[in-house]
């Protein structure tokens, strides 16, 4: 169990590395976590801060601070919502999209060469065992 939990750990400790390197390409002007923004923008499509900042686990002023910067360099734009005038949202621009899909091949190449000596059973095999460890129930509490 204990070789488990370390190799976990370091996988996650290299996908942050490789996450950070991804957010360099995106812009280096940014933190990573405003990547993070952009990522859920990505996959997820226009949305309100405080969906986004939520579900990425971010405080909303953070996000907003974050989303200002993503505005101010032209990857993020925002439009007032149709069906609340009070709200905005947000968007990639057509500058973020391409950023963004420039820094998900770099990290997808990364991740490919890691791999690339892999048979199709091993990948297969590996991506099994992994869903089975995300879907399994988390009832343990951390202190």
């Amino acid at each position: 169990m204990l070789a488990l939990g370390a190799a976990l750990n370091t996988l996650v400790s290299q996908s942050r590395a490789l996450t950070a390197q991804a957010a360099a390409k995106f812009h280096r002007e940014l933190q990573p976590a405003a990547f993070h923004i952009a990522v859920w923008l990505h996959a997820l499509g226009p949305a309100k801060p405080s969906t986004v900042a939520q579900a990425i686990g971010m405080d909303r002023s953070a996000a907003s601070r974050l989303v200002g910067d993503l505005v101010r360099l032209g990857l993020v734009a925002t439009s007032i919502d149709p069906s609340d005038r009070r709200s905005t949202i947000l968007s990639l621009t057509a500058a973020g999209r391409r950023r963004m899909e420039a820094a998900m091949r770099a990290k997808g190449a990364a991740f490919q060469q890691r791999v690339a000596s892999w048979s199709e059973e091993d990948l297969a095999l590996c991506a099994s065992l992994l869903r089975r460890l995300i879907d399994a129930p988390a009832n343990a509490d951390v202190e």
